[in-house]
Parts: structure tokens; C-alpha cells; sequence
């Protein structure tokens, strides 16, 4: 027997949860349908349709996935549709006289949503509390009349109205224009790509109907100039209708400029004061801490931090402003940790200083003129390196303080300790993004992820009790609706806990977590051919190989381990081979330098090296020092690789092909085939690792000054290297020197880890004293 379903909305419904208390719907103002699993076929829009006089609705706590299309509220001024699974945010487009709207806490709604939501709707002054009014303005004129510009530019350029004008004809070349505009239109962060394709298709289809319709207008009522532009005939046939251009934008606290998004970082508010913590010993935890259990549902998980919040929340991270430069002398011992003291947020973006630059000659001191190296000759091992010849200018473009304990401003004792840029991603069309301004951060007990250009941290993760010392980012397939996939960027971070965190920043979402060790991580790396195989390096001396598998529409994985591999001591990097990435794996250790096989072919899950790399380095062995522990490593090329050693006062690129093939196969030892030497500093500081863009031929590693030690490595430098001698730094950037409020400019801090993007447009370096610096790239 058939049995219909009961409505969840009826008109005694309605009547019973409005206000005041009426019995006619006509005369309802305020109406609460909150937290009753409402999902978006239970709105009956014809009785909804009613309510002409509503002027405040709560949808909040249900199941929406949507606003009905066909809704007609012309009075609506207040909507709270907060908590809701809504997926779709055009259908508010009818609720055009709405001026205030809540959407928090809506999983897959992004900053794109939020960026169409203003757009959409003209009134808009109030989006989840805060008052949007610059911001909206922004966005529904500014970047409109720029976008439009270049749209029109575009049609200009390469289009024209068919002739004669048919549907069929018509119908094709908006095709060609709206794929070409798409495809070469570039607009804001790649944060808002979304958004902006949207509003490039709307803005093209718009201009194109613009140019048929006075096609038609002029065919009927005036005559149509010869060889008049189709701009040119839009300024006459629509008159005065364009957009005007918007006034020039007040620049805030920390003048986010026309293409970035609102979020913004401003001045913490909090000041508890911050907790010291010593630089080496914070890597070595104490006794492992309880977890939480497994999560594998997005209805129970942690939500990242949207640090998209009213000004002074201690969600917000504090910008440090950069003053006129000064040059730091160069000393032996690594320097004293100065006091911690308030900073200002400054009025504009740090200025781009002129950072002064010292010579290769000008870095040399005696001790690092007297290299190991000297005693072992190298092998000569001809490699090509295909990179530009011209070094890259880089300038200090944002500082940030955004991993404070208890979201201190005066917390400068948070050691950062990993960033990664998120990688490109296919876009609509089958384009690939070129690089990325993405990136992520993690140290003390939060992981943040940053827009570069904007210098906004756009999502903030913490965990109370956590101290992140790795992150790695990876493009996973994620099941939807109808059996397709889609792939979406996670990041996996890991810390003292043990535990490893998956999150989908794009929609503020950690999703889950597992167990990897009762000691902590110190190191993970996504395998860049097998996406959803994780290496993990722990303080058991353990590196664990894991496959995530993919994810279905609710977030949910599957774990299993596939191999376990027993290091000499804590590994504290992790490469792959660019070429294979699947055959052999390169541990960087406390002590020593291992090699694995990591096939999976072969049976045997638990596996030793298979051998280690050894450097000249090591002959200076004293009762001091071994020189073993290599705390920088990373490839420059498919088979160049650049390494050092703590104390060694330079960094070793050496020939990973050559250096297996001079194995025997006997003795796990093979000393490396060396191909150069650069000189760096002789500091005593460890951890200090080294970054690479093998695209652009640089390697670059941070001092315990702030300093930034640049190696464009090309053809000739490697052509030109002799035994024994050293090559200097192409260019030393100084430490760019932030204010504090009151207090003067911060000493140069430790520089703990290096990343920069693809193209090589951003350079981010992360400090021991909670400081992220990003460094753009000048272009000429």
C-alpha cells in the first residue's frame, strides 16, 4: 500500500513558529525553522511564497542543500542558513533584497561561494556577522569592470560577429569566445580561480548578447559605421549602461590590494605571555600524549579555522612591518634569543626594501676557505642542467606571525618547522595551473595555510597539545555522486603526538586522522606517481610506508601499511627519485645518509637500507663531532642532489647515478660521486635545511642571521668547478628586519626550512621565532 509521505512544512506549521503571532501568513515577519532536518525538497515553495511580508527566516541546523529555486520572499532582509549541507549557493540569487545572511559552518561551500553570494545579492551589508561593506563593493564593481575590460579586450583582439547572424553561427562562437576567456583570463588568487571563471562566463555572455542585440537595434534604426569596433558600437548603442569605475579602495590595516581575497590578517588580540622553547630539544618529545579516536565521517570531524573572523580575534595572525635594511655582522656562535616584546601591525604591506646584497667574495671567511673536500677529489661526471642563465631577484613581500601560543602577539619562541606549496591542479578545460602561491606552514600547535600574494592566512588547524614538525601535500581522487571522481588537494601533517592529520583545506575540513607511532613524526612525503602512498619518518628510527587510498563523497579512507623501514637513527628528510619514484627512497638521518629499495614487488615488508652514502665530510671526525647528521637534503635535477651536513659550513651537490653505480654491492658504505661544493655558513645551529627549484636551477638555505644564501646553479658554475675550492653564494639576502611596536627591529632569527614554488615567484622561509617570511620574485 502506498502511503504518503506527511509534510515537514505546513501552514500550522508556520503559524506556530512565527512572530508575532498571526493567524494569516501574509502577515508573518519572523519565522524560526531551525534544527528541524530540513533538506531542500521539504520547502514547499508556493506556501514559502506566501509569506510576502517575512523579514527574517532561520533555515540554521537542517539539511539544505540548497534554497528552492522559484522562492519568492520580497520582504526577506535577515537569512541565517548556518550548519546546513548547502552545496549551491546561485538559487539566493532570487532574495535579492536580503542585507543579512549567515553560511557558517556549511562543509562544501568555499571562499568562491562566499565571493558569488556578495555578488549575487546587491543589498548584501552583513555576511556571517561581519560588515562586508568595502569588500562587497570590491567585488561587485572593481574586479567586474576589470574583468569586463579584459573580456572585452579579448573579443577585440580575436573575435568577431558571424556573418550573416544565425543561431547555429551565433551559438558557436560563444562557444569560442567563452572557452578562449576562460583559458586566458587571469584574475586575483588561485584561491577565487572559481569565482572568477564564473564571473568571466557571465561577463562574456553578457557582452556578447550586448553586441547582437545593437546588432539588431542598428539593422532596424540606424545604420551601422564602416569598420566600427564592437566596442565601439557597444559605447554607442548602450549609451551610459556600463559599470563606472569604482573609487579607489581605502587600504586597511594590511592593505589587501584589488585581486586579493577579504580575508584578511590583522593584530592578534590575545597576550598571554609565550613559553620558551629551546630549538633542539623541541624536536625530541617526551612521553607520548592519549589521542582521539579515528575519524572518518566529516559530520563529526574538527573544522579548520577560517580565520575569516571580526577584528581583533586572536584567529588572525600579526604582520610585521619592515623597516629600511641593516646589515648583520657576521658571527661564529649562533645568535642569542632576544626578548619577547610587542610588535605593530603596520598600515600598509612591508615595503619592498632594497636588501643589501653581499658578493660571493664578501662571505668568505678562513674556515670555510679550509674544506674537506680538498683531500677527496671529485669524480668528474658531466650533467646537463636546463635552466635559465639569469639569476632571479627576489624581495621581502610579507613577515607573518600566525603559529602564536595562545595567540600571543609577543610569542617569538614558536619554532616553524616545514612549508609546502600546494601542488597545481588540472583546471576546467584540461589546463594545468602553472605553479602555485599557495602554501602551507606548521609549527607549535598549528598548521596554516597561506596566500602569498595577498599574505593572508587563509585557513588556520590547531590542535591543543600538538607540536607540528612535518606537513606534505598530495592530489587525492575523491568518489562523487554517479561513480565520477574529482581530484581535490590534501595535507597530511604530524608532530610529537604520533598521529598523522588529513585535511581538505578547501573546504575547511579535517577529515581524519591515524596512528603512526607512540613516538613522534619528524618527517612525511606524498609519493609523487603513487598519490595516496605516505611516508612517515619517526622518532623510533622507523620509516612507514602507508596507503590512504582514496576518498569517498563523506571523507571516508582506508589505511593500510605496506612497508616498514628501520633507519640508523631519526630521519629528518625524505626524498624520492624525480625519475623513479617508486624504486628507491633517500633518508637524511641523524646519522648517515640511507638509501632503501622500496619496491613493492618484492615480498619482504620490513627492510634495512641497502646502503648508506658517505661524504668527505666525515674524515673531519673529532671527539666532538661526527658530521654525520644530514639536516638538508633535496634533488636539484633528476639526478643531481644537493645535501649537508650540521657543522659542515657548505653544502655538497653530488651525482645520485653515479654514486650507484660506483657500489659494488658488498659493503653497505659507497662514498658520494661529489660535483661541487658551495660554501655556506659555518654555524653550529642544526636543522637548518636547505631548499630547491630545479626549474630555475636554485638551491637555497637560511643561516642562524636571517640570511638567505642563494645558489643559481648552471652549466657553466658546474663547468667551471675545481677540486678543492668552493663555489660562493650567488647572492645573500639579508634578514629583512620587521619592527616591533616600541621596541625596534627584530634581530635575524634562525632560518629552519626553505620552500619555493615551481616558477620560483615566491620564496617562503620559516624562523624559530613564530615568523614566516615570503619573499617575491621582482620581474623585470
Amino acid at each position: 500500500m502506498y502511503v504518503r509521505a506527511m509534510a515537514k512544512i505546513t501552514e500550522k506549521i508556520l503559524l506556530e513558529k512565527s512572530s508575532p503571532k498571526t493567524n494569516k501568513l501574509d502577515q508573518i515577519k519572523t519565522l524560526n525553522l531551525s534544527r528541524m532536518g530540513l533538506k531542500s525538497e521539504d520547502l514547499p515553495v508556493p506556501l514559502l511564497s506566501k509569506l510576502c511580508s517575512l523579514e527574517q527566516l532561520d533555515l540554521s541546523g537542517n539539511m539544505l542543500q540548497e534554497i528552492p529555486k522559484g522562492l519568492c520572499l520580497p520582504c526577506l532582509k535577515i537569512l541565517n542558513c548556518s550548519n546546513n549541507d548547502m552545496e549551491d549557493v546561485t538559487s539566493l540569487e532570487a532574495l535579492r533584497n536580503i542585507e543579512e545572511l549567515r553560511l557558517e559552518d556549511n562543509l562544501y561551500l568555499t571562499v568562491n561561494d562566499e565571493h558569488k553570494v556578495i555578488f549575487l545579492l546587491p543589498k548584501l551589508r552583513m555576511f556571517n556577522g561581519k560588515d562586508i561593506s568595502s569588500t562587497a563593493h570590491h567585488i561587485r564593481h572593481g574586479s567586474t569592470e576589470i574583468l569586463r575590460k579584459r573580456v572585452i579586450g579579448l573579443w577585440e583582439r580575436s573575435f568577431s560577429l558571424p556573418d550573416p547572424i544565425t543561431t547555429q553561427s551565433l551559438a558557436a562562437v560563444e562557444k569560442s569566445f567563452v572557452n578562449a576567456a576562460l583559458s586566458q583570463i587571469k584574475y586575483g588568487p588561485s584561491s577565487l580561480s572559481d569565482y572568477t571563471k564564473w564571473r568571466v562566463e557571465m561577463i562574456a555572455k553578457e557582452y556578447l548578447k550586448s553586441l547582437t542585440c545593437s546588432e539588431e537595434e542598428s539593422t532596424d534604426i540606424t545604420p551601422t559605421k564602416e569598420n566600427e569596433s564592437p566596442a565601439e558600437r557597444k559605447a554607442r548603442d548602450l549609451g551610459g549602461n556600463s559599470i563606472a569605475s569604482p573609487q579607489k579602495r581605502t587600504r586597511n590595516s594590511t592593505e589587501v590590494s584589488a585581486e586579493a581575497s577579504p580575508r584578511k590578517s590583522s593584530r592578534l588580540a590575545s597576550t598571554a605571555p609565550a613559553e620558551a622553547s629551546p630549538r633542539k630539544s623541541t624536536r625530541v618529545p617526551s612521553t607520548p600524549q592519549k589521542t582521539d579516536p579515528i575519524l572518518s565521517s566529516p559530520r563529526k570531524n574538527a573544522r579548520m579555522t577560517n580565520v575569516d573572523t571580526p577584528e581583533g580575534s586572536p584567529r588572525k595572525s600579526s604582520r610585521l612591518e619592515n623597516i629600511s635594511q641593516k646589515v648583520v655582522t657576521k658571527t661564529e656562535s649562533p645568535r642569542k634569543a632576544s626578548k619577547s616584546s610587542g610588535i605593530s601591525t603596520p598600515t600598509s604591506r612591508p615595503a619592498k626594501c632594497e636588501s643589501p646584497r653581499k658578493t660571493a667574495k664578501d662571505q668568505t671567511t678562513a674556515q670555510q676557505s679550509k674544506q674537506t673536500t680538498a683531500d677527496t677529489p671529485r669524480k668528474t661526471t658531466r650533467i646537463k642542467l636546463q635552466v635559465p642563465q639569469e639569476p632571479v631577484s627576489l624581495q621581502p613581500f610579507h613577515v607573518l606571525q600566525c603559529h602564536s601560543r595562545q595567540d600571543s602577539p609577543d610569542d617569538f619562541s614558536t619554532q616553524l618547522w616545514a612549508c609546502a606549496f600546494e601542488p597545481p591542479q588540472e583546471c576546467s578545460g584540461g589546463d594545468v595551473r602553472d605553479g602555485s602561491r599557495t602554501v602551507a606552514t606548521c609549527g607549535g600547535e598549528t598548521l596554516c595555510v597561506i596566500d602569498c600574494e595577498s599574505g593572508h592566512v587563509l585557513k588556520k588547524y590547531k590542535v591543543p597539545g600538538e607540536e607540528f614538525f612535518s606537513l606534505a601535500w598530495s592530489t587525492v581522487l575523491m568518489s562523487r555522486t554517479g561513480g565520477s571522481t574529482r581530484p581535490c588537494n590534501i595535507l597530511a601533517a604530524g608532530g610529537k603526538r604520533g598521529l598523522v592529520k588529513l585535511i581538505h583545506p578547501r573546504v575547511n575540513l579535517a577529515f581524519g586522522e591515524f596512528r603512526v607511532s607512540r613516538r613522534a613524526i619528524s618527517i612525511m612525503r606524498f609519493s609523487p606517481r603513487n598519490v595516496s602512498f605516505l611516508f612517515t619518518g619517526t622518532y623510533e628510527n622507523k620509516i612507514f610506508l602507508w596507503d590512504i587510498g582514496g576518498l569517498d563523497r563523506d571523507y571516508n579512507f582506508k589505511i593500510s601499511k605496506l612497508l616498514v623501514l628501520e633507519t640508523c637513527s631519526t630521519p629528518l628528510h625524505l626524498s624520492l627519485l624525480p625519475t623513479s619514484p617508486d624504486t628507491h627512497l633517500l633518508s637524511a638521518c641523524d646519522d648517515g645518509l640511507c638509501v632503501f629499495d622500496i619496491e613493492l614487488s618484492k615480498n619482504t615488508q620490513k627492510r634495512n637500507e641497502e646502503m648508506e652514502i658517505v661524504f668527505p665530510v666525515y674524515k673531519k671526525k673529532d671527539k666532538k663531532n661526527t658530521y654525520r647528521t644530514i639536516d638538508g637534503l633535496s634533488f636539484l635535477s633528476d639526478d643531481i642532489v644537493a645535501s649537508k651536513s650540521h657543522m659542515q659550513g657548505s653544502i655538497y651537490l653530488w651525482s645520485w647515478s653515479a654514486t650507484r653505480a660506483s657500489w659494488n654491492g658488498r659493503k653497505k658504505e659507497v662514498a658520494a660521486v661529489v660535483l661541487a661544493e658551495l660554501q655556506w655558513s659555518s654555524t653550529d645551529v642544526p636543522y637548518l635545511s636547505l631548499g630547491t627549484c630545479p626549474g630555475y636551477g636554485y638551491v637555497v638555505c637560511g643561516d642562524e642571521q636571517g640570511r638567505l644564501w642563494m645558489y643559481h646553479i648552471t652549466d657553466t658554475m658546474m663547468e667551471n668547478f675545481k677540486s678543492g675550492k668552493t663555489i660562493s653564494a650567488t647572492e645573500v639576502l639579508e634578514w629583512p628586519a620587521p619592527v616591533r611596536a616600541g621596541k625596534g627591529a627584530l634581530e635575524g632569527p634562525s632560518i629552519n626550512s626553505i620552500a619555493m614554488d615551481p616558477d620560483l615567484q615566491y620564496l617562503v622561509a620559516l624562523t624559530d621565532k613564530n615568523m614566516a617570511v615570503v619573499w617575491k620574485r621582482e620581474n623585470h
